[in-house]
């Protein structure tokens, strides 16, 4: 029999509504116990957004960046899919001091910013450094103690 927090795959053929939440076609959904499903998705795009901008000061720091270059390299690392996310966190960023950007102008079209860290930034992606390797260290200890699925 199963335990009421076991997960059981749900695939959602029509859209419909559990309880007051919606649920989509083609979403797989995991019944956490009765009457609560999760979204497995949703549940991964908020751990990607988590490491967000730990990834887009880490490659700054690299050098200049051209935001479109940032972009593809988010995209090619599956760690972000649309510019709406980027260009608000970009700003965001400079806005707090941890960036500064230039303009150069380019032989192909407009001029074209580019990014890099300030001093503050620079310290701030080195506290962020710690932090990700703590919790790097404390994630992989709690998975080596998780029983692996028969």
């Amino acid at each position: 029999m199963d335990s009421p927090y076991t997960l059981r795959p749900l695939q959602i053929v029509k859209r419909a509504f559990f309880g007051s939440w919606p649920v989509w076609p083609g979403t797989w959904y995991y019944q956490v116990k009765a009457g609560i499903i999760m979204n497995l998705e949703n549940t991964q795009v908020q751990m990607r957004k988590g490491i967000l901008e730990f990834c887009v000061l880490q490659i700054i720091s690299r050098g200049e960046v051209y935001a479109s270059d940032l972009m593809d390299e988010l995209t090619n690392a599956r760690i972000i899919v649309v510019e709406g996310t980027l260009y608000p966190l970009l700003a965001r960023l400079k806005n707090a001091g941890l960036l500064e950007h230039k303009w150069v102008e380019s032989p192909y079209g407009p001029p074209r910013k580019y990014y890099r860290l300030t001093d503050k930034g620079v310290k701030f992606l080195s506290a962020l450094t710690s932090t990700w390797e703590e919790l790097v260290r404390s994630t992989e200890l709690i998975l080596s103690r998780s029983k692996k699925p028969a």
